[in-house]
């Protein structure tokens, strides 16, 4: 039985290979890494996010992002199965609103049980070698050996994973959420203007609804608050995680609740028309979401990932490029904070795994953009951002992809491909930003009148004699990394 479900489950983690993917969505990711005290990162564990990116028939689309810990197990089946709950022929353009959210509802509920049944026979041994090891045999062989076999079925039973899933259909959208991941939905007016709507608040210890909900169950909510964490995670919804499912009774924090305190349901927010929309819908892991706020606090977060998104949008032909533009600048923004040394550094030192999802609503890529090249190094630009709710200002991070000089192809010599817009290495990069400032200013503000750049008059981009245009952007950092790369012809900027 136990082989079988084993089988069962490596047949949920290909099965869907040959669904179609939705041709209007990007992805970026990005593992988890430690900084070390000389700033270098190393990973700490394989990466353990997972998502969904499917189009279903009668006009139906599926996107998801999972975040997992304690290993990757739980995130990968729930992204299968839920695909096989939802995709499958269950919903059609006839359903009402209800019917959706009734059988999002049970999709998630089916997860959360065909999970469980895949390692039950393991929870079964499990139980029956810990009555086993009596503290009078733990040091005889035979206890040790029953020990490593306890060690072996803990890793392959613990972990959880949180969610948030997208479902479109009858140009509706759906939001189903479990634990701390997220959605943003942006509008694009008609100047240009983007309107940042967060759909629903993550489920954590600091929600004031699920502190209430624990409380009915007879937790007390003061407590929760000030620990943080139920059982090492902040969801107080989440798939699987055997142990605040099974043996919460056995957790102190959650020792005397009535009935099961950490829940797989998931609130469903919508219904959102998508009908005449232009803009974008971000779906973003836990992970992506506190590293950018661990670097710039958490006012502004979500303003500064939607501009970030529209620079890339107005710049990238590949909605795959956007995506993993965004992920990369937001993890340069944590890693250069973290090696700064300035107030926030003591929140950077380390990030879990980053997942980002994009998907359009009739939003216009560019034409002929710059892809980005792997060849070339990415420069950040630090770019003002002001907010009209907001009297706090931050920045954004953009990038300058510099081409590598004396590139080797098939142990020739050769330039480089240098798309328009990318500086050659004798050229000031400034020049060429404002080659490009326009296309990007024309799609990147942000809800209110904030944008990546200052609204200017004609005359005042224009170069001066020396052949710059006037500063208003910090480009400190960008020349002190071209300056470092290329010491030996001199460095760029001004003398």
């Amino acid at each position: 039985m136990a082989a079988q479900r084993r089988n069962l489950m490596q047949s949920h983690q290909s099965w869907t290979d040959d669904l179609p993917l939705c041709e209007m969505c990007g992805v970026g990711t990005a593992t988890n890494c430690v900084y070390g005290s000389d700033g270098k990162g190393s990973q700490i564990h394989p990466n353990e996010d997972g998502h969904l990116r499917f189009r279903g028939e009668d006009g139906c689309f599926l996107y998801g992002v999972f975040n997992g810990y304690d290993g990757s197990r739980v995130a990968s089946f729930a992204s299968q199965c839920l695909t096989a709950e939802l995709l499958l022929g269950q919903l059609n353009s006839s359903h009402s609103d209800s019917d959706v959210r009734r059988i999002l509802t049970q999709a998630f509920d089916v997860v959360e049980k065909s999970y469980f049944e895949t390692i039950d026979d393991a929870l079964a041994e499990k139980a029956n070698l810990s009555n086993y090891l009596l503290p009078h045999n733990e040091l005889s062989s035979q206890g040790q050996k029953v020990q490593e076999r306890l060690k072996e079925l803990e890793l392959e039973v613990s972990g959880g994973a949180t969610a948030v899933v997208a479902l479109i259909l009858n140009d509706k959208l759906y939001i189903a959420s479990v634990g701390t991941n997220r959605a943003l939905l942006c509008k694009s007016s008609s100047d240009g203007q983007n309107q940042v709507l967060q759909i629903g608040r993550p489920h954590n210890t600091e929600n004031e609804e699920e502190l209430q909900r624990l409380a009915a169950l007879g937790v007390d909510p003061a407590r929760v608050r000030q620990a943080g964490l139920i059982s090492g995670q902040s969801s107080t919804r989440r798939l699987g995680d055997y142990r605040v499912k099974f043996n919460y009774n056995d957790i102190d924090l959650l020792s005397v609740a009535k009935g099961k305190p950490v829940i797989s349901e998931p609130e469903i927010h919508g219904v959102q028309s998508l009908e005449n929309v232009t803009g974008f819908l971000l779906l973003m892991s836990e992970g992506l979401i506190n590293a950018l706020e661990s670097a710039h606090g958490p006012e502004q977060a979500n303003q500064e990932i939607v501009a970030m998104v529209a620079a890339e949008l107005a710049l990238q032909n590949s909605l795959e490029a956007v995506a993993q533009s965004v992920v990369e600048r937001i993890k340069r923004l944590h890693h250069d904070v973290y090696v700064s040394g300035r107030q926030r550094a003591t929140f950077c030192s380390r990030h879990e795994d980053m997942t980002l999802l994009i998907r359009t609503l009739d939003y216009p890529l560019a034409e002929g953009g710059t892809p980005t090249n792997p060849s070339g190094r990415i420069y950040p630009v630090s770019v003002p951002y002001s907010n009209s709710l907001s009297t706090s200002k931050t920045s954004v991070m953009l990038s300058l992809v510099m081409p590598s000089q004396n590139t080797l192809t098939n142990g020739t010599n050769t330039a480089s491909t240098l798309e328009e817009g990318t500086p050659t290495p004798g050229q000031s990069p400034t020049a060429t930003l404002q080659s490009t400032n326009t296309q990007t200013q024309s799609s990147s503000s942000s809800s209110g009148d904030g944008s990546l750049f200052r609204q200017r008059g004609s005359q005042a981009a224009q170069p001066d004699e020396t052949g710059r245009v006037p500063p208003y952007i910090d480009f400190t950092q960008f020349y002190r990394l071209w300056g470092s790369d290329h010491s030996e012809g001199g460095g760029l900027g001004p003398q």
